[in-house]
């Protein structure tokens, strides 16, 4: 076949949602922009043709895909654009991906039916709600936080699935943030959730599309570098490899995710045997892509050895995330709080917290103790939170955080520093413990009006039984003071820390220890689960 002269106008082949379409018209005014001219040729595929069936009960891959590239191998249009995330990891004979776009926040949105939101529980919805979805990946990680909930199939384009939800054949649905963006789709008579991809992570290259062409049409492959983002191929890179290394087809409860952050690749990755088991979180971070998808397939193998047991200076639920992580691997727990926690004052001044434009809970005991309290806050009063922790303990009082850290790491300077940019020139109010750091209140500008608020005291236990457990994990600098009062660690033992404030603990007293990327139950098991043995 002869090269494509890239100088008549193109044809550019597409679905006929108006997703697709939206899709297939970005990457004509990106051609534009670089005087190429294109028309859209609409083409329709197995999956939007078959609208009875579960996805993962479609024969073979790409179903949505097949049909733009018999077109694109016939010579019927020139190139194709697609959603990354719905093609196979490998190309069919004769055909490249030529380019990539920027990538759309990768995000879940749980879409809520208003008279079914219960902002007191996490996810924003009600007990036992009905949810509609035909991702295995969603419903896997949905039921590891929520296992509660209830999945029905869900087909359509995004505009049927709104409707589908309108007729009140669900509670909630979920949709990836980037269709419904893209489209400039109305939900405002729902309640939405942002869910963010480092919570339940998306499928690999969401939120990306796909320039595909011919492999011989090398001079077509040259413009389209000029509309190519290098920095996300180089991003999805990870994630597709990972799809590819596990066999696995897009109807597969994985998820897998990549970015790029202050000059480090961080990557996510979340696998379960079917869309009912408790899915397995892999976090790591690397300098370069290079060996990183090798890395989180090797730490997926089922002979890998996991440790044998686990303290963790908290009490711990049975029903919690991290004890349902610890259960299926048969690791052994023992989970016992090393301090006590005693309240310093007995009542609110209201005529403080009027005076408040934002508080912000650096700890879910600054939480506990600060709604004890019983206190009057006006609806204008926004409440920021460190992380998915706080946030969910936060929910308990029917309160939703304005500000929560937890898609910006652990680092709580990080976060004091973003949160200072953003309310600079108001007024914060920070309830907190006694002994507390104030990371918040340093970050804080000179403009900003601080309320320093102490209410509870921690007091350590003073005689701490010494824990044989292989992992040690550390859930506050005082429990750190307790335990090394008389204990000391065997060299064998390893050390995770949930935030950077008991990290240092941990490194004053000169000890090796692991940081998960997010100081709550689900970045410690992703902790957990990634040590090497």
């Amino acid at each position: 076949m002869n090269p494509i002269d890239v100088n008549r106008k193109l044809i550019i082949g597409t679905r006929g949602s108006e997703l697709a379409l939206w899709q297939a018209n970005y990457v004509k005014d990106r051609l534009a922009e670089i005087s190429i001219d294109a028309e859209l040729k609409i083409i329709k595929t197995q999956g939007d043709i078959i609208q009875h069936l579960r996805l993962d009960k479609l024969e073979g891959k790409g179903f949505f895909t097949k049909e733009l590239e018999e077109e694109l191998l016939s010579g019927g249009i020139d190139l194709a654009v697609h959603s990354h995330k719905d093609l196979p990891t490998t190309n069919p004979p004769g055909l490249m991906i030529a380019a990539v776009s920027e990538r759309e926040d990768p995000s879940e949105l749980l879409i809520i039916h208003k008279d079914c939101v219960d902002i007191t529980k996490r996810l924003g919805i009600k007990h036992a709600a009905t949810i509609g979805t035909s991702s295995n990946r969603r419903k896997a990680q949905l039921l590891s936080i929520r296992p509660d909930l209830v999945f029905d199939d869900l087909r359509g384009n995004v505009q049927t699935r709104i409707r589908k939800l309108r007729d009140e054949n669900y509670d909630g649905i979920v949709l990836a943030k980037a269709g419904v963006t893209r489209v400039n789709l109305d939900i405002s008579d729902f309640h939405v959730e942002e869910i963010a991809p480092v919570e339940v992570i998306p499928a690999p290259a969401q939120g990306v599309l796909a320039i595909q062409i011919r492999d011989t049409d090398k001079e077509l492959y040259d413009v389209l570098q000029k509309i190519n983002d290098d920095e996300v191929a180089e991003a999805i890179s990870v994630e597709r490899k990972v799809l590819n290394l596990f066999e696995a087809g897009c109807h597969a409860p994985l998820g897998s995710y990549c970015r790029k952050v202050d000059g480090k690749f961080q990557s996510w990755t979340s696998i379960a045997d079917t869309n009912e088991d408790f899915p397995d979180r892999y976090f790591l971070e690397s300098d370069t892509v290079a060996g990183m998808s090798e890395k989180i397939f090797s730490k997926f193998q089922k002979d890998r050895k996991m440790p044998s047991s686990v303290f963790i200076s908290r009490d711990l639920s049975e029903s919690s995330y991290l004890a349902r992580f610890l259960h299926k691997h048969n690791i052994q727990i023992d989970a016992r709080s090393l301090i006590r926690i005693y309240p310093t004052i007995n009542k609110l001044d209201s005529f403080i917290l009027k005076r408040a434009d934002w508080i912000f809970f650096n700890s879910k005991n600054a939480i506990e103790h600060f709604f004890k309290l019983d206190p009057w806050i006006l609806k204008k009063t926004k409440i920021a939170v460190l992380g998915r922790g706080s946030e969910k303990t936060l929910r308990k009082f029917n309160r939703v955080a304005d500000f929560s850290g937890d898609d910006l790491g652990i680092d709580t300077e990080g976060i004091a520093k973003a949160f200072a940019e953003m309310v600079d020139g108001q007024t914060v109010l920070v309830p907190r413990a006694e002994a507390s750091l104030k990371t918040i209140q340093k970050a804080l500008t000179e403009n900003t009006t601080i309320i320093d608020m102490p209410i509870y005291e921690t007091v350590i236990e003073e005689d701490v039984d010494k824990s044989n457990a292989e992992v040690l994990i550390f859930t506050s600098p005082s429990n750190v003071e307790a335990y090394f009062h008389k204990n000391l660690v065997d060299p064998d033992q390893k050390i995770i820390c949930i935030g950077y404030s008991t990290a240092k603990a941990i490194e004053a007293l000169g000890l090796n220890y692991h940081l998960p990327f997010s100081p709550d139950e689900m970045g410690l098991a992703e902790a957990v689960f990634g040590l090497d043995y």
